[in-house]
């Protein structure tokens, strides 16, 4: 039997029809570049998500670096975040030559902790960005009561949480901004690299946009240092035929996530916790494991696909040696790096699939 941890094959031969038809016609135009298909997509999105304005890009992490870019964030001044997420959310910090400033996790929902945030605020602080890692929400109230508090903004990293919800609305809206990535394996995933900047800020959104322009409104006339960071015609025309069955994905992971969970009922690992104030859309499924090491290498032996996000957390990690960080700084982080395993999850995996990947996980700490 083949298990793939991400199936985006079999997912676009059941919509195969439908992407080709919207491929073939941007073909047939020849605008490759900001063809009608993107401002379809981007009403498309901001509709779905209930936000004013959405703005696609060439990445998520490009998004991240936009967001940032549009509030004035440079050096000199600190941004504050997790040491446990995806690099892009720091690399882009330390890109625009601003500080990571970071803040333990909740170590249920390994999002940021919102306790913690206040005592991290200085004068320099610019920015907070909590990650909603996994596709599960932070608990955005206090972090946004923080925020408004210290007049600072709030820049969402949904990157992973597309479609996912707190407290009944969409992520993506409810700080100054929201970055999304379409990467393929996402919940939304495009044919290639792509992003999403939305806000509720109409002045922000026209900053935004210009700066992802070569900070430009006209062309050839360049107000602001920008970058060039455009969502292709091509990748917008497939995740406007693909945000129509996002919530059928999403479900699908649901699903495939509560059986993993039954099927891993009375083994030592901790399946993921969902949070009481939104849904998780599992963009991965995440466990704690004791023996983590020693799984890991019994899988791979059995053939059994798998993976590690993320085993060094950012605080520690070479490149980002201007914060100073060392091991023993957050405790919380440091646990979960030493014990989170993600399983195989998408809109393809079948039950049959699950049960040989859960057979070999409780085979293993039987014979543990």
């Amino acid at each position: 039997m083949t298990i793939q941890m991400v199936d985006v094959v079999g997912q676009y031969r059941k919509i195969k029809a439908e992407v080709d038809a919207a491929v073939h016609a941007v073909l047939d135009s020849g605008m490759f570049i900001l063809g009608k298909d993107v401002g379809e997509f981007e009403s498309a999105a901001a509709k779905y998500l209930g936000v004013g304005h959405a703005i696609g890009c060439a990445s998520g992490t490009d998004a991240l670096q936009i967001a940032m870019m549009a509030f004035g964030i440079g050096p000199g001044d600190e941004v504050i975040t997790t040491p446990f997420t995806f690099v892009a959310t720091v690399e882009t910090i330390g890109i625009l030559g601003a500080k990571p400033v970071y803040v333990d996790i909740d170590p249920a929902t390994f999002n940021i902790d919102p306790s913690r945030i206040e005592a991290a605020i200085t004068a320099r602080t610019k920015a907070i960005i909590p990650v909603h890692l996994y596709g599960q929400a932070a608990d955005m109230d206090p972090i946004l009561a923080v925020g408004k508090k210290h007049r600072i903004p709030v820049i969402e990293d949904a990157a992973q949480a597309m479609g996912a919800s707190y407290k009944g609305r969409k992520l993506g809206g409810f700080g100054a901004a929201g970055c999304i990535s379409f990467f393929p394996s996402k919940s939304l995933g495009c044919f290639g690299d792509g992003g999403m900047i939305v806000t509720n800020d109409s002045a922000l959104a026209d900053r935004m946009r210009m700066i992802a322009a070569h900070g430009s409104r006209v062309r050839y006339y360049h107000e602001v240092l920008g970058v060039n960071s455009r969502l292709d015609t091509l990748q917008a025309a497939i995740l406007r035929v693909k945000l129509g069955h996002l919530d059928e994905y999403n479900a699908a992971r649901r699903a495939a996530a509560g059986r993993y969970n039954a099927m891993l009922a009375g083994t030592p690992v901790t399946v993921p916790a969902i949070a009481s104030y939104g849904d998780h859309i599992f963009h991965q499924y995440t466990l704690r494991a004791p023996k983590r090491d020693a799984l890991d290498a019994y899988l791979k032996e059995k053939g059994i696909p798998h993976a590690i996000y993320y085993p060094v957390p950012l605080h520690v990690q070479k490149a980002f040696a201007m914060s100073g960080g060392k091991n023993g700084d957050f405790p919380v982080t440091e646990k979960a790096a030493s014990e989170v395993i993600s399983l195989p999850i998408h809109t393809e995996l079948t039950e049959e699939q699950q049960s040989v990947v859960a057979g070999a996980i409780r085979e293993f700490y039987a014979r543990a």
